[in-house]
């Protein structure tokens, strides 16, 4: 049995090669599988191992500067679910492409489910979806502004042009973001709030911890989840989804329904319909 890591925190390492080569060697001598993203902005990955490896690498990096609240969602797998263990240094942990941004200092205010819904029930608040469109499509939340993107890099061009239309119509409203984990939407906050909004708020380990925690009757969220596994998609309690992966595009389809994929849209649209 092997327990599963998925990780990440935004924090400032002054020398992201020197702390990549320790967690090499570490993990080399742990035998763990995965992959860790470092950059200056902080650590982002998935890896696997036996549990004992599991958490002395976590503590490891619980003990890097600005790591002791790492956000780590843990699962288990019965065969090991990667190849090999692969530490890399990028420029960002998640590409965004926005140019200086500091998410570990500059993000907006994480909110738990509970609190998440009291916000979202505001009407005065702008509720923002900053994963892609075939992610939207599987699921969001109720009144939740879907960016149309096909990829994060797009954001950024994207809530320019929302924020215009905001500031003509003399609005400066409370900004609601929320992703599958909560890098993405972390991340999206520290854009935001470079643009001048104040009132910046994120969702707490993202979708995947809300429909874990919030009780059905409470929630607010419609449809399923899209994950980046062979689940294709959870709902409430992370239970399995209803849905699978086209094998021509590559998006995923509704179980339940007749599949007719015509090989993807060029704009990258949604392709399939019942």
């Amino acid at each position: 049995m092997f327990t599963v890591a998925a990780l990440y925190r935004f924090a400032t390492f002054a020398d992201p090669q020197a702390t990549a080569a320790d967690l090499r060697a570490l993990c080399a001598d742990l035998g763990t599988c995965g992959t860790l993203i470092l950059a200056r902005e902080g650590i982002n990955g998935t890896v696997a191992g036996t549990a004992d490896a599991i958490e002395r690498l976590v503590a490891h990096i619980r003990a890097l500067p600005g790591c002791a609240d790492v956000d780590v969602k843990y699962a288990t797998a019965d065969s090991a679910p990667f190849g090999k263990m692969k530490v890399k240094v990028k420029a960002e942990i998640v590409t965004l492409g926005a140019g200086d941004l500091d998410p570990a200092h500059q993000a907006g205010v994480h909110l738990d489910p509970a609190d998440w819904n009291a916000l979202i029930a505001d009407p005065d608040t702008v509720i923002i979806d900053t994963r892609n469109a075939y992610e939207v499509a599987v699921g969001t939340f109720e009144n939740a502004i879907d960016p149309a993107t096909r990829s994060f890099r797009e954001f950024p061009a994207w809530f320019d042009d929302f924020a215009a239309k905001l500031r003509d119509e003399g609005r400066s409203p409370k900004i609601a973001m929320f992703c599958t984990g909560g890098i993405r939407c972390e991340k999206s906050t520290a854009l935001v709030k470079a643009r001048g909004f104040d009132e910046v708020y994120h969702l707490k380990g993202g979708i995947l911890r809300y429909l874990e925690e919030m009780p059905q009757a409470q929630s607010r969220w419609q449809g399923d989840c899209y994950v980046f596994d062979e689940r294709v998609a959870v709902g409430h309690g992370l239970k399995q989804g209803h849905y699978a992966t086209c094998s021509a595009c590559g998006l995923p389809y509704p179980r339940d329904a007749d599949h007719d994929c015509p090989g993807g849209d060029a704009d990258g649209a949604w392709p399939h319909r019942g």
